[in-house]
Formats: C-alpha cells, sequence, structure tokens
C-alpha cells in the first residue's frame, strides 16, 4: 500500500473512531425530547376537549362545593354578551383546555447558558406566560393577581412540574362553575416524542371540596402553520339592555335546570355534580337507589 492509500486509509479510520464520541459531545448541547417542551403545539386530533361548552347543570364529576353550585344555577349563557366579559381571557387552570396553538421556548442566562425561564406564548386571547425555572419564591400573597398567575418550574425526571400561584378569578368550566382567586395550580407536562401530555390539578379553597383534575395531549406542529393573532375587540351586542343589567337567574328560577339530566336520563343529583360524582363508586349508589325505587312497597 502506498504513502497516499496509507494516509487516506487512517484519516478514514480517525474518522470512525471519533463519530460515536462526537455524537455524545453534540448530544449534551441539545436536551433529549424528555427534557425538553420547546416548540409549537396544537391541541392533538385523536383527543377529546374536556373544558369545551357544557349545559347549564352539567356539573357531574366536579368536586364543586354548594356555593359554586349556586353560582353556577344563577350563571345565564347571556353574560357574556356583556362587553366587559366577550374579551375576558381564560385563566392558566383553564386556557389549555380549550382551542388553542401554544409556543413554547427556554429563556437562558448569557454568560452561564443555565435555563432562567420557560416562556410560552398561548394564542387564545395572546397571553404569554412565564415559568421561573431559577429557584426564586413566589410573592406575598397581597401581590397582584393576574390572568396567568405566577409559575415556579422544576423538572422531576422527564416530566416538567409547575406551580402557579395569584390567579385572578376566573371559571372551572364554562357553564358558570367559578373558580376563586384563592386556588392554585400544579401542572405536569410530559412530552414523548411529538406528543405533550399536560396534566392540571387545581386546589380551591373556596369553590371546590377536593382537587380538580383535567388533561390535555397536544402535537408538536411542524411547519409552524398556525394562527397566532386574537384580535378581540368588545362591542355592544344588545342595544336596549338597561344600564348596569347583568343576566342571572334567582334561586330556583333557573329553567334550564334539569334539560341535561332529562335529556340524557340520569338523576338531577349527579348532574349537579360534587366531589362523590367523581368516582366509579358513586354508579354503585346510583344503581341502589333505582332498585328502592323500583321495589314494591
Amino acid at each position: 500500500m502506498g504513502p497516499r492509500a496509507r494516509t487516506k486509509w487512517m484519516v478514514l479510520f480517525s474518522g470512525l473512531l471519533c463519530a460515536p464520541a462526537f455524537g455524545q459531545f453534540a448530544g449534551s448541547f441539545n436536551a433529549s425530547p424528555g427534557f425538553d417542551i420547546s416548540g409549537s403545539w396544537s391541541p392533538a386530533r385523536f383527543h377529546d376537549e374536556l373544558t369545551g361548552n357544557p349545559a347549564i347543570g352539567e356539573y357531574f364529576g366536579v368536586p364543586i362545593t354548594e356555593g359554586a353550585r349556586a353560582w353556577g344555577l344563577a350563571w345565564s349563557a347571556s353574560r357574556v354578551t356583556l362587553p366587559e366579559h366577550q374579551c375576558q381571557v381564560h385563566v392558566s387552570s383553564y386556557i389549555y383546555g380549550g382551542p388553542l396553538n401554544f409556543r413554547s421556548w427556554e429563556e437562558k442566562d448569557p454568560q452561564s447558558q443555565r435555563v432562567i425561564a420557560i416562556r410560552q406564548y398561548i394564542s387564545t386571547y395572546e397571553q404569554n406566560r412565564t415559568i421561573w425555572m431559577d429557584g426564586r419564591p413566589h410573592p406575598s400573597p397581597n401581590a397582584p393577581h393576574t390572568w396567568m398567575g405566577f409559575s415556579t418550574g422544576k423538572w422531576e425526571g422527564d416530566t416538567l412540574t409547575v406551580y402557579t400561584t395569584h390567579i385572578k378569578q376566573g371559571e372551572v368550566r364554562r357553564n358558570g362553575l367559578p373558580e376563586s382567586d384563592q386556588a392554585t395550580l400544579v401542572e405536569h407536562f410530559t412530552r414523548h416524542g411529538d406528543y405533550l401530555s399536560h396534566v392540571a390539578i387545581v386546589t380551591d379553597p373556596v369553590y371546590l371540596t377536593e382537587p380538580f383534575v383535567r388533561s390535555q395531549v397536544f402535537e408538536l406542529v411542524l411547519p409552524e402553520g398556525l394562527n397566532w393573532l386574537y384580535p378581540c375587540e368588545s362591542v355592544v351586542e344588545i342595544a336596549d339592555r338597561p344600564p348596569g343589567d347583568v343576566p342571572n337567574y334567582l334561586p330556583g328560577q333557573n329553567p334550564f335546570l334539569r334539560e341535561f339530566a332529562d335529556k340524557y336520563h340520569i338523576p338531577l343529583a349527579a348532574a349537579l355534580g360534587g366531589a362523590e360524582t367523581m368516582y366509579p363508586e358513586y354508579q354503585l349508589k346510583l344503581k341502589k337507589a333505582g332498585a328502592e325505587t323500583a321495589a314494591p312497597k
């Protein structure tokens, strides 16, 4: 073998030896998909929306208090026609369950390259959310509340866990069930390749007797052909409404109280929710109650 041939083979052999080491080196600069939720995300096509537009009186599976139930039954869907409510933002504990696209990216310290925060832009109502990753504490209870609240996060294995406080008063479901400004939110973001699972756990000492859990699945969108603008502008939809009038139903006067329960042939008590309606054992209670009702006297 001549000198040129030996040189050629030595270069090729050296390249083969270096390839695995280079691959490991390159990987250290790019977190694995399980440890990075950056990208543009949209609700997965196979996943049904859990917040949606439920009917009045469709409260089953939500651990509401008596106060929350009374609030919900006093609520009228016409309330969203008021200019003050037409562009009211969904709070962070609810917004991921609606139709939206969101973009997530990391903000790093320019010197150390450590992640300071995870930023998210949410298309619905054009919300900007910051999840602080630098260990800073949450502010005083007297600090202002916002739609997205104050969020801090940490990685637990391949799951990003986020804790949020200081959220404005909002809604648990879009049928009048309220969420107070004392609610806190724990979220778990877990990436599985091109899919992102999101579990949200709301604790509200005012309107919930137990934590309320909902989940969504998002799909990575490439190329980024999404709509990011939400030009909401309030208008006067009902011209002859008296000044100061807020659509509502007085106690015991909601005409739609039984509509959902009757449509699906379920007991009214089950439709009106509460913590026990979240659990499978409640079905046994309904079957027992039905058998006792049908038994001859």
